[in-house]
């Protein structure tokens, strides 16, 4: 006769790797850190790519787009009004300085632009889904960022080595910039800093010429933001700067 076998003795088969990656996010638990669940994260909501803008274009399509890409709202609302604790920094302050670098041996500075304005694009990782499609975007924009005379700058908390890998992969012709060491420490002056996560938030700040914020946004961390505020604060920009 066969040995019975205790129950306690018993164990559920383990789930087949498909089987894990269709759990919902918040039970996967056994990520080996925190910043690879946000990337996660950010692939399940996404559920795709967000398709890169037409730079002759103003708009993002948002029947193409759907949940993947959010146009930034142009004013009032919250992106103009958020500031104090979990908020970013609202239009009329005056912009953090820094100096982070762009390369082992090169770093760049807000003040290297005095005089023209800046765009700055705090992002949580290099490599995940949604921020890979916004930069690209951006690179594929740049065109109508420099028609503004205005300067682009990522920033994340990545380093230099990462930073340059996924530039590279991108090809990518704006800096960006490691907010490695002290982590997190420019975007913490910004208010854009996921404590819990270790990681930026997805925020957007444009700087005038005078070094003063003139349009920030906070998106959703899975939404790519896209370019249209970006671009409609730059405007607004435009006739002061030319009148001052």
């Amino acid at each position: 006769m066969r040995p019975a076998v205790a129950d306690s003795l018993i164990v559920a088969p383990t789930a087949s790797p498909s089987v894990r990656k269709s759990l919902p996010i918040d039970r996967a638990q056994n990520r080996d850190t925190e910043r690879d669940r946000l990337m996660m994260q950010e692939h399940y909501e996404t559920d795709g790519r967000a398709p890169l803008r037409d730079p002759r274009t103003r708009r993002v399509d948002d029947t193409a787009c759907m949940a993947q890409t959010a146009r930034s709202p142009r004013g009032g609302g919250d992106s103009r009004s958020s500031a104090g604790p979990g908020g970013i920094l609202k239009p009329g302050t005056r912009a953090p300085g820094f100096a982070l670098h762009s390369t082992p041996d090169q770093s760049v500075s807000l003040s290297d632009f005095a005089g023209q304005p800046v765009i700055l694009a705090f992002y949580p990782a290099d490599w995940s889904p949604v921020c890979g499609d916004q930069m690209a975007l951006y690179n594929e924009v740049l065109s109508e960022f420099k028609r503004h005379r205005a300067a682009l700058m990522g920033i994340s908390v990545d380093g230099v080595w990462c930073h340059g890998a996924f530039a590279a992969a991108r090809r990518l012709h704006f800096p960006l910039l490691a907010d490695f060491e002290p982590k997190g420490q420019v975007a913490k002056t910004y208010g854009a800093y996921r404590s819990h996560e270790g990681v930026a938030e997805r925020a957007l700040f444009v700087v005038d010429g005078g070094g003063v914020i003139r349009w920030s946004y906070l998106s959703p961390i899975g939404v790519n933001p896209g370019a249209d505020g970006i671009l409609e604060a730059l405007e607004e920009i435009a006739p002061a700067e030319r009148t001052a």
